[in-house]
This record gives C-alpha cells, structure tokens and sequence, in this order.
C-alpha cells in the first residue's frame, strides 16, 4: 500500500511540473477570446490551428535556422576544447587539479546577465561585435563549458587506467592512447553532455539578445520578443510560436531519455 501511496505522489508531481507544458499546447489551440474566458476552460471548445500562418509570418525557419546554427558551434567547441580539459581532470589527481575543478565549477556558478557587459565591451575591442553570431558561440561555450567538464570527468573518471597504461606499453602514444582506447570507451558519455549543450544553446537567449541586433541573425529566443507588444500581446501567437520551439527539443530528450539518464547516473560505461 505504501508504494502505491508513493506511486500515486510522484505521479502528482510530476502532473504540477509538466502542466505549463500542456496549458502552452492548449492556449496555442484557443482563440483570442477564449484565452481570457473566466472560469478558463481546460480544452479549446473550437481549435485554432494557426501553426502555419506562425511560421509564416515570422519566417520561422530563419530563427530555428539561426538558434541550430549557434547550437552547433557551441557543441563542436565546448567538445573539442572540454573534452582534453576532463580527461586531465580525471587522471591527475592532486591538490592544484582540486583547485582548478573547484574553479571550473564556479565559473558555472557565475550568471549570463552578469557577464554580458565585460563580454560586450571586450568583444566590442577585438573586432568581434562585427561578427555578432560568433560572438553569442564564443560566449555561450565560455558559459557552458564547466559544466561539459564536470559531467564529462564523472565518465572518464570510471575508464580503469590499465587499459590506458597498457596501450603506452604496447607503443602508442599517450595521444594516441586517449584517442582510440580513453574516447571510443566515454563515448555515450560524451555524446549524451554533448546533447545536453546542445539542448542549453539552443535555448540561449541573453547573450543572443544583447549581441545581435540584426533580425535576420536572431534565434527563436529572441523572436519569440515579435509577438509583444507596449500595449497589447498576441498571446495565442506566443503559445503557438512556443509550441513549435519546444516540440523537437521535446522530441529529442524523450527519444533519448534512457541514453541521457543512463550517461548522467552511470558514466554511459557498459
């Protein structure tokens, strides 16, 4: 009885956590006038399917486009670069590799709206405000970077060294023993951090706000800004708008659940 009592508690929960999730896919389905019925109803009576006339007006593909394109860079430099920076973490055990994880995770702790303005006026010295979309990537990496390194030691951490230790003794390099023994053995973890970045910069919207001023560069973040107004907000637009955004990041974190649960509990080593 108690573990149904549990059961039935988690489900609860859970319910509470995910209904902003449906109410967005509802509204996105309700007409203007409905969205401010009092009482409000919990199912349109007559569906607007407005998903079209959306991604039409506000050329969504650009935006998705932009917010892939920013995603992507990320990834690959938050990969190249943190990958080597988790390895060394996780074999060099002493008390200056404690000191730099410890730094590595405050600079995690440190908030986008807080770095933006040192980040703006240093790019703005280098030249780099004039490639604005680079500016979000390099920036955006910096941010997530830590975090890349931690969960990333944690799969690194459980690869034995003998193997390691008995590819140098066979002749490989130590390069070469981290790129075809220590990577291929962290691959799932690295490719399930390496989803998590993924999904995290493709909802960046500080940086994106306050670097990129041309519309045609924007990501869905920040267009998603078309639809309020001074006055007046499109509000059955911005839940349609919303529902296109999220419903391949959705897609994408159910298809790899097990994948992502397993990588982030376990270090992805079978």
């Amino acid at each position: 009885m108690k573990r149904y009592g549990l059961l039935a508690l988690a489900l609860v929960f859970v319910a509470i956590y995910l209904f902003p999730l449906y109410w967005m896919y509802v509204t996105a389905l309700k007409s203007g006038t409905e969205i401010f019925r009092n009482p409000p109803t919990m199912w349109p009576h007559d569906p607007q399917w407005t998903v079209g006339e959306v991604w039409a007006r506000l050329k969504m593909d650009t935006y998705i486009k932009n917010s892939v394109i920013i995603a992507v860079g990320v990834t690959a430099i938050v990969v190249l670069v943190g990958t080597g920076c988790a390895y060394v973490l996780a074999r060099i055990r002493n008390r200056w590799m404690d000191v730099v994880l410890f730094v590595v995770l405050m600079m995690q702790v440190l908030p986008s709206s807080l770095m933006i303005t040192p980040i703006f006026v240093a790019f703005n010295q280098v030249g780099l405000s004039d490639y604005p979309r680079l500016s979000v990537i390099l920036a955006q990496a910096a941010k997530v970077i830590p975090l890349y390194i931690v969960l990333c030691r944690a799969t690194f951490v459980q690869v034995p060294k003998e193997l390691e230790e008995a590819a140098l003794v066979d002749g490989s390099s130590r390069i070469g023993a981290f790129l075809t023994i220590i990577v291929p053995l962290a691959r799932n973890g690295i490719l399930v951090t390496s989803v998590l970045i993924f999904l995290q910069s493709f909802g960046e919207y500080v940086y994106s706000r306050s670097l990129i001023t041309q519309r045609a560069l924007q990501p869905a973040t920040v267009g998603l800004q078309s639809f309020m107004g001074p006055n007046t907000s499109d509000w059955s637009g911005v839940m349609t708008y919303s529902a296109i955004y999220v419903t391949p990041i959705l897609i994408i974190f159910v298809l790899l659940q097990r994948q992502i649960v397993s990588g982030l509990t376990s270090g992805a080593l079978k």
